[in-house]
């Protein structure tokens, strides 16, 4: 399943969800099913793609509609109008299958080349522009920014033959067995017609192929080779199914022959994945895996070729070192980019112009204010094409076969522009607020931590109360016992009790003033900390350091926020909260009350 692209992009490519449905421009590069999965539900105008996939893909979904297609060919450039910018895009050859094709934009987004499902060779880049490609070792004038790469064998050393080596070995082997009373091409995959359309040149014979049976390749051969298809069972040359159950019917087939005493048949099964995989397989068979210039028997009795409508890793790398792009995207999940050796030797060098690009992707200029370094740098990348329309000819001709590069302006009617991203969409982008370092603890950890702060604080407290009265009783049990052994024990000495009387009042009235100012003190404590924890738990989204945030958020006799807790409140358009008043101000309003009474 192909990728989708990035959302600062106004197109989509090979892609049908609700998320590429929002898109204003849809690209088609092929008629393979697995690039057109979901178009009945979420297809919408306009869908650009060449004559011929738009009619192979019409056989397979006939419930689509003619006129949501614009038609693109190869060597064809489009100035498509959008509300962000207009841009061109120019369709080239992808050597995958019949109608398949390449795009490449060029506009404010920067320069993207999108090459679908593709065999590059030398020849798939000779109407390329000059510019795009390096000469003798030197990097290209105008390097592309992005490239959608098909990296579907980029992990994968296996050095495959060109398509025409390929082809030849298919006509070898058939040469080989001229026994072979009957021959089955397992060739039913759009894109292996032209092993078909060789062998019934090279033999002079055409191919069965069951309508019944396999009416989509059946169809698909009546539009693009008509003068090879045969309708008699009894043909030499028959097509056969691939998988599932190859082998099986394979089986079938050399049982039938051995049964009849007659020479088994030759069956021939052209394609790379036999070769690629290589799990659970005995060394023998990695040995005959590894010979790719011959066509090889399995253990099955099925002849196999390397024919390969992809890309190998060695031609991937080959490609990129020509064009010299500043960064590379496999279209194919399971097989990353990052493991071409281009793209571990120099799409890691500028990695501050990457970012850069990387969020006119994202669609996140919108949110450059937020950013307390300065507006991101342009992205650097080369103007709107050339005028292409000198030394060319203009026209509107919709033949399928264009050899010059045309100029069209398309008046659509795309929908509107996206809302601004804010912070809560920069939030699900993943992406962090950049105002203040990130934070080591999470929300749980933080909070945690204020109740346990709260409760030392609280047991601290206490312990000072306690400390502070068991100090005065012991004070006054030492007085009574200090005067009580200075005194006339004959008779009660009154001077004695009241001397004692008013010191056990100053110290009880002392150790309840005492009493009161911890209570005081600890209720202060107990707010202040409560007001901090709701203060975090409030502003705990915006991840800011744990440290900066304790150091801010203690009493002091200033009634003023420090800056940095200031700029939290910002983006949550609340007011300031205004500090309790400290302990000090308490005390100096409570004497006062004192006074005036």
């Amino acid at each position: 399943m192909p990728i989708e692209m990035p959302r600062g992009l106004p197109f989509s490519v090979d892609t049908w969800t609700p998320s590429s449905k929002l898109k204003r421009s849809h690209f088609l590069t092929h008629a393979h099913k697995d690039h057109a999965q979901g178009i009945l539900s979420h297809a919408s105008y306009p869908i650009y793609s060449t004559l011929l996939t738009k009619i192979l893909l019409r056989q397979f979904y006939p419930q689509l509609d003619d006129s949501m297609f614009v038609a693109i060919e190869v060597g064809q450039s489009l100035v498509i109008q959008d509300p962000d910018g207009d841009y061109v895009v120019t369709a080239f050859d992808a050597n995958h299958c019949p109608g398949a094709v390449m795009f490449l934009f060029e506009g404010s987004f920067g320069n993207i080349f999108h090459t679908g499902d593709c065999r590059l060779t030398p020849e798939c880049f000779l109407s390329l522009p000059d510019k795009y490609i390096g000469k003798k070792g030197k990097e290209p004038k105008c390097p592309l920014d992005y490239i959608f790469l098909d990296c579907t064998f980029g992990q994968y050393p296996l050095k495959m033959p060109s398509k025409y080596s390929a082809k030849q070995q298919v006509i070898n082997c058939i040469w080989n067995h001229p026994d072979a009373r009957a021959v089955y091409l397992a060739c039913d995959l759009l894109g292996q017609e032209e092993i078909l359309v060789e062998v019934s040149q090279a033999f002079g014979e055409k191919i069965y192929v069951d309508k019944a049976r396999n009416l989509e390749c059946f169809n698909s051969l009546k539009l693009i080779a008509p003068e090879i298809i045969s309708e008699d069972p009894s043909s030499r040359f028959q097509l056969f199914d691939g998988f599932p159950k190859l082998y099986e019917r394979a089986a079938v087939k050399i049982a039938e022959a051995r049964a009849n005493f007659q020479h088994e048949p030759l069956i021939l099964r052209p394609s790379s994945q036999w070769y690629v995989c290589n799990e659970g397989v005995s060394e023998m068979e990695k040995q005959q895996k590894a010979r790719v210039n011959q066509a090889v028997k399995d253990i099955y009795g099925v002849w196999h070729v390397c024919y390969s409508i992809h890309s190998s890793r060695e031609e991937l790398d080959w490609a990129l070192q020509l064009l010299g792009p500043k960064w590379v995207v496999s279209t194919t999940p399971s097989c990353r980019a990052m493991e071409l050796d281009y793209v571990k030797k120099h799409c890691f060098k500028n990695r501050q112009a990457f970012d850069d690009s990387l969020c006119k992707l994202l669609d996140i200029n919108a949110v450059e204010h937020l950013v307390p370094d300065g507006p991101n740098k342009k992205l650097s990348s080369s103007n709107l094409v050339e005028d292409i329309s000198n030394g060319y000819v203009e026209t509107q001709s919709g033949s399928l076969v264009i050899s010059t590069y045309q100029r069209k302006r398309l008046s659509l009617s795309p929908p509107g522009k996206r809302p601004l991203v804010t912070l809560f969409g920069q939030a699900r982008l993943g992406l962090p607020y950049l105002a203040f370092p990130h934070e080591s603890k999470d929300a749980s950890a933080i909070c945690n931590s204020e109740e346990k702060e709260l409760i030392e604080t609280k047991n601290v407290s206490f312990q000072k109360e306690n400390v502070t009265v068991e100090n005065s009783e012991e004070q006054l049990v030492a007085m009574r016992q200090s005067k009580f052994a200075g005194t006339n024990c004959s008779g009660p000495n009154n001077n004695y009790d009241k001397e004692e009387i008013s010191t056990s009042s100053s110290m009880a009235k002392s150790a309840a003033e005492t009493k009161n100012v911890s209570f005081e003190k600890e209720e202060v404590a107990q707010v202040n900390a409560e007001e901090v924890l709701k203060t975090k738990r409030k502003i705990d989204f915006t991840e800011t350091n744990s440290t900066e945030l304790a150091a801010t958020s203690t009493v002091s006799s200033s009634n003023s926020y420090g800056e940095n807790l200031r700029r939290l409140y910002r983006p949550m358009n609340v007011p300031v909260r205004q500090r309790l008043p400290s302990l000090v101000m308490l005390m100096k309003a409570k004497k006062s009350a004192r006074k005036r009474t």
